[in-house]
C-alpha cells in the first residue's frame, strides 16, 4: 500500500525537490505552502502516514530594530504553524500506532549569528520541540526526525538579506548589517552551498528508513560546522564567525574591484545594500 505524505513549503527549493523525489520513490504526496488553514482539510482527512514540516523563512535584523509583530510572524510560520499541523495529524497516527513526523530545522538550531536572533530562536525552539515530541510519541510508535540543512542554494538567503537591510540597513547597526549582508551574499557564490536536491535525498532517506536517526545534518558544510560548534567554546566559535564575516566582506570587495565591469557592478551592489 502506498504511503501518504503531507509536506509544507513545497512551492520551491527544498520542498519542491522533496516532492519530486517522493513521487519518484512511489509515495502519494499532498503538497502545500505556508498557510496552515488551507491544509487543515487534508490533515483532517486522516491517514497521513508522514508529515514533513518544511515551511519557513528567515527574518533577519538587529533584535532592537525588528518590530515584535514581525518576530511573532516568524514564530507563527516557523513554530506555531508547524505545531498546529502536528496536532491535526497525531490523532490518526496514534490510533494506527504508526507514523512519522519530519521537521526541517537548520544547522542554525545549534548556534546563533549576528542579526539572526529571531530566526535562530525559532530553530532552537524547533530542536527542543522535536526532542520532547520524539520522547512523548515513542509509546505510540510514531517517529520524530529533525533535518538540519547547511548552506543550500534557495531563495532563503536573498529573502533574509532583504529583511536585514530593511530593518537594520540604516541606523546604529548599519555597518554590521551591511557587512553581514555581504557575507551572506558571498555564501551563495562560493563552493560550499549545495543544491536543494541534496536535502531532498536526505529527507527521502529519513522517510524510508526502518529506524530513522533522530537527526540528519545535510548539505553545504553542515557536518563540519556542527562539529566545530560542538568542540569549540562559545568564545572561540564567536571569533570564527566574526573572522568569516571580515573575510567574506574583503572577498566581495576584491571581486568587485577586479571585475572588468567592476565599477558598474560595484554601483549595483551598493544599491542592493542601500548605499
Amino acid at each position: 500500500m502506498r504511503k501518504t505524505v503531507l509536506i509544507t513549503g513545497a512551492s520551491s527549493g527544498i520542498g519542491e525537490e522533496t516532492v519530486k523525489a517522493l513521487l519518484v520513490a512511489g509515495f502519494s504526496v499532498y503538497a502545500g505552502a505556508r498557510r496552515v488553514d488551507r491544509m487543515q482539510a487534508l490533515a483532517d482527512a486522516g491517514h497521513i502516514d508522514i508529515l514533513i514540516n518544511n515551511a519557513g523563512y528567515g527574518s533577519y535584523g538587529a533584535l532592537e530594530d525588528v518590530p515584535l509583530d514581525e518576530a511573532r510572524r516568524q514564530f507563527d510560520v516557523n513554530i506555531f504553524g508547524l505545531a498546529r499541523l502536528i496536532q491535526l495529524v497525531l490523532p490518526s497516527m496514534r490510533e494506527r500506532r504508526n507514523g512519522r513526523i519530519i521537521n526541517v530545522s537548520s544547522i542554525g538550531g545549534e548556534f546563533g549569528e549576528p542579526f539572526g536572533s529571531w530566526y535562530h530562536a525559532t530553530k532552537f525552539a524547533l530542536e527542543g520541540l522535536s526532542d520532547s515530541l520524539r520522547m512523548e510519541l515513542h509509546p505510540f510508535g510514531i517517529d520524530v526526525v529533525v533535518i538540519q540543512p547547511g548552506a543550500i542554494l534557495t531563495e532563503w538567503n536573498s529573502i533574509a538579506r532583504d529583511g536585514l537591510m530593511k530593518h537594520s540597513g540604516d541606523g546604529a547597526y548599519r555597518d554590521g548589517a551591511r557587512s553581514h549582508v555581504k557575507m551572506m551574499a558571498s555564501a551563495d557564490q562560493g563552493s560550499m552551498p549545495s543544491p536543494p536536491s541534496v536535502v531532498a535525498r536526505t529527507i527521502v532517506k529519513a522517510v524510508q528508513a526502518r529506524k530513522p536517526k533522530a537527526r540528519y545534518a545535510t548539505g553545504g558544510g553542515a557536518k563540519a560546522i556542527l562539529f566545530l560548534r560542538r568542540i569549540l567554546s562559545d568564545r572561540h566559535f564567536d571569533a570564527i564567525m566574526r573572522a568569516a564575516e571580515r573575510q567574506a566582506t574583503k572577498s566581495a570587495e576584491s571581486v568587485l574591484k577586479q571585475s572588468p565591469k567592476g565599477r558598474n557592478r560595484s554601483v549595483g551592489f551598493r544599491a542592493t545594500c542601500g548605499e
